[in-house]
């Protein structure tokens, strides 16, 4: 089938033929104008709905961002929360402020009291427990872990699966064999905070290992990667290796031409 062809999903639903995210918070720098700050978080469109997927540990900067790149949080649909560091979570207050008419869908382990912040600036609260949809082509691996519970963000693509990572705290590689179980599709690309700051190069070979299993054919490690992993995941990846930073867009159309 050619990638001008939509790919229809198992309940009928074409595949993304569009697909952009752009990293609005982080603490690695890409571009010059725009600020860093420990965190991640990214601005989606593509979906039938707009996503920002974590809100980084700042509002104001997160907002500061977006209005560099000229993104308008009034367009933000669906917010939807790795896991409940502040890192990833600190900036919804600001969001909400801006835009509370979004849902958030959040890991259902997150304390009550967040929960009833949220609520009360008018959102709506989604708890995630297990894998499901939660738009056309837009999927959450549902809660992973123990003791930190997160989730991922999975999109549904003509070209194959992104997975959003915030930190990867249940395992980066984990993470890429639970999607792998919960869809048939190729991974196209792993994008986002893979929590291997402090990993030994072994570690990270086996984890490279996983990837490479699973035919992951872009990478792009941000946030709390580390950046002697970084380094090494683009020995073994080259020129599928993607840098990433705040600022940084990936689209869908540049992976496939």
């Amino acid at each position: 089938m050619s990638l001008a062809e939509p790919v229809r999903s198992s309940n009928g639903v074409p595949s993304l033929n569009a697909l952009t995210l752009q990293v609005v918070h982080d603490n690695h720098p890409y571009a010059e104008a725009l600020k860093t700050a420990w965190g991640f978080s990214a601005f989606v469109t593509g979906p039938a709905k707009t996503i920002l997927f974590d809100t980084g540990s700042d509002g104001t900067l997160l907002l500061e961002n977006m209005a560099k790149l000229q993104l308008d949080p009034a367009r933000i649909e669906l917010v939807v929360l790795s896991h409940v560091h502040g890192d990833h979570t600190g900036g919804l207050t600001g969001l909400l402020q801006a835009n509370p008419r979004v849902q958030v869908f959040l890991p259902a382990s997150l304390p009550a009291r967040f929960k009833d912040v949220v609520r009360g600036y008018g959102a709506t609260v989604v708890e995630i427990d297990g894998p499901r949809e939660i738009d056309a082509n837009v999927y959450t691996t549902g809660s992973l872990g123990r003791r930190i519970q997160e989730q991922a963000l999975i999109l549904r693509t003509r070209a194959g699966l992104v997975v959003l990572t915030g930190c990867a705290h249940p395992g980066i590689g984990g993470i890429v064999t639970k999607v792998r179980q919960l869809h048939a599709e190729d991974i196209l690309l792993v994008a986002g905070g893979f929590h291997l700051e402090w990993a030994t190069r072994r570690r990270v070979r086996a984890i490279l290992g996983v990837f490479r299993s699973h035919q992951v054919r872009f990478v792009a490690p941000t946030h709390c990667s580390g950046e002697k992993t970084q380094e090494w995941f683009r020995q073994e990846y080259g020129p599928d290796y993607i840098d990433a930073g705040v600022g940084k867009t990936i689209r869908l159309a540049d992976l496939t031409a």
